[in-house]
């Protein structure tokens, strides 16, 4: 373990994100805040830190526990990170998921320009 760690390569190694260019890519886009400032991939992750990370329709949070540069087994990584996301923010997550705007009866075929737009809208995405 390593006392220094960018908080990209501190992402994907505890397995938050597939790979470490998706970490560096959702910091640059302001994804990734740390007391509600947005960070660069090139900071510096420090023990007991809650990183903050937006993930639409929710706002997952993640308490740094432990500090490692390289990628380990999901197993391992419970260690190195905890999960600390309000209830509120779950049970939004649980509402949206529950909510069946995209079930869609067959006969009325493929979603319009339209329609497409005012799923993506719901869903919040970019």
């Amino acid at each position: 373990m390593s006392d220094k760690v960018r908080v990209d390569k501190w992402l994907w190694a505890v397995r938050i994100f597939k790979t470490r260019s998706m970490a560096a890519e959702a910091c640059k886009k302001g994804k990734v805040t740390v007391d509600g400032v947005s960070i660069k991939p090139s900071r510096e992750v420090r023990l007991n830190e809650v990183i903050s990370l937006r993930v639409p329709p929710i706002i997952r949070s993640y308490k740094v526990l432990a500090i490692s540069g390289k990628r380990m087994s999901a197993k391992l990584a419970v260690d190195f990170v905890k999960d600390v996301t309000s209830q509120d923010q779950l049970n939004l997550l649980d509402a949206t998921k529950n909510f069946g705007f995209e079930k869609r009866d067959r006969s009325i075929g493929r979603p319009t320009k339209h329609d497409r737009r005012m799923i993506d809208k719901l869903k919040d995405v970019d």
